[in-house]
């Protein structure tokens, strides 16, 4: 089955977030944008680059009404302790969810069994808990918040205006398409 329209399974977690242990579960999800940013592990090399980056964008992020959730299977413990230990990660202000038994990374098909870690995984939300947006990288790409923004706001655009399409590298305030008869071989 094509994770693009499939709902987020349930799943029950504990993410860091701003010095304290709290919980998330799917229920959050419910009303609001959100991403899921799956990432190899903690401690390592690329990642902290996407997390870093990621935080960078974050008040964009939110400006949108968007929550962006980090997934690894490291623990929570693993996360606070990544977060007092580097000062790219102590950026961060989005929940930094840990996933030790992979439920959640399996549920959005990037785990990689013999390892035991996520693949780089970057899943787009809508409100209705609805997966709009999958992409999924090798382990030595790293990622571009700044191409998951322009995502976000194109798939909000296309969920708010019925009928109509974002073109190739759309940028908010560009031309749509209305996909119709008229257009076929037109462009």
């Amino acid at each position: 089955m094509a994770i693009i329209n499939s709902t987020v399974k349930p799943f029950a977690a504990t993410a860091y977030l701003n010095g304290k242990f709290v919980p998330v579960t799917d229920a959050d999800l419910k009303g609001k944008w959100s991403i899921f940013f799956f990432y190899p592990a903690d401690f390592t090399f690329v990642c902290p680059t996407e997390l870093g980056d990621m935080a960078d964008l974050y008040p964009e992020f939110q400006k949108l009404g968007v929550e962006v959730y980090s997934v690894s299977t490291d623990t929570h413990f693993t996360h606070k302790a990544w977060h007092d230990a580097s000062d790219t990660i102590k950026k961060i202000n989005y929940p930094m969810i840990g996933d030790p038994t992979g439920a959640i990374t399996r549920g959005f098909d990037v785990m990689i069994e013999e390892e035991g870690l996520a693949l780089r995984g970057t899943f787009v939300v809508n409100p209705e808990g609805q997966i709009k947006v999958a992409e999924i990288h090798d382990l030595g790409i790293g990622r571009d918040a700044s191409e998951l923004l322009r995502k976000v706001k194109a798939a909000q655009y296309v969920a708010s205006h019925p009928g109509e399409v974002c073109p190739a590298k759309w940028q908010e305030g560009d031309a749509t398409l209305a996909p119709s008869l008229d257009l076929v071989g037109k462009i």
